[in-house]
């Protein structure tokens, strides 16, 4: 059972927690991505990244001297947004971090796909980012199916706790009976199911923490979920969709 989730904005360089286990398995097209960003103007890259003067300064910056091959950080603990503090890898045990090498997978516009241990550095491009590389249209586009390939869906289901963004990567490859069971964190919000981005984040590192303390390995397992604001919801849940629901009351952040 294979696990997909989205890689966050946040990240930091971390050499001392955990060793890196390998490279990541499409570094040569990160390396292409890599090149080609380097020869954008900072107001270029600036429109990519959508962002403030405050904002994309240093990462214009960190840019200019980027090496893929030096000052590397394990892909789990390099992110650092909200769904990586809510799945809280540094206190894993050794069980826990083993399933996640096997089984978690980390979807990214620069790298492809990682693996947990696969070192990478801080790097500033999301899926959707509006970038050509060599005679693709868009990150979708260069990538093709080497994504949705690199999950063996012939292997068994995979789980879905992407964003839409980065499943974008790889539903449309997908063939009749491959398995995708995707995870939905909704909010009752006057009567109507909503999904709240941040606390959706929450639950998703929350689920794929559980999944690996509890060795989880089918669908029945998933549903057991146990979470002090979501509750799965069969009446909202198809063979392919788990929806878990938090009611009115306000989901506290840590």
């Amino acid at each position: 059972m294979k696990i997909i989730i989205a890689p966050a904005k946040k990240m930091v360089v971390d050499q001392d927690s955990f060793d890196v286990a390998d490279h990541p398995q499409y570094l040569a097209e990160a390396q292409r991505i890599l090149a080609v960003m380097q020869t954008l103007t900072y107001e270029q890259a600036k429109t990519m990244w959508h962002a403030s003067d405050k904002l994309a300064q240093p990462a214009f910056e960190v840019l200019q001297h980027t090496d893929l091959t030096r000052q590397l950080t394990p892909a789990l603990i390099a992110y650092s947004g909200i769904q990586y503090q809510y799945m809280a890898p540094g206190v894993f045990t050794a069980p826990a971090l083993a399933y996640v090498q096997e089984n978690l997978r980390i979807l990214s516009g620069f790298y492809g796909i990682l693996r947990p241990f696969d070192g990478i550095v801080p790097y500033r491009l999301e899926m959707r980012s509006a970038i050509q590389i060599d005679h693709s249209a868009n990150l979708y586009d260069f990538w093709g199916a080497k994504l949705y390939t690199a999950l063996h869906f012939d292997q068994g289901p995979v789980v879905n706790l992407a964003s839409k963004e980065y499943a974008a990567a790889i539903t449309p490859y997908m063939q009749a009976d491959d398995q995708l069971i995707t995870v939905k964190f909704g909010s009752l919000i006057d009567g109507q199911l909503k999904t709240r981005a941040t606390h959706a984040k929450m639950a998703r590192g929350e689920m794929v923490r559980y999944m690996a303390e509890n060795n989880v390995t089918t669908v029945d397992q998933l549903r057991a979920f146990h979470h002090a604001h979501f509750q799965f919801d069969p009446t909202r849940s198809t063979a392919t969709t788990l929806t878990f629901v938090e009611p009115a009351a306000p989901y506290h952040q840590r």
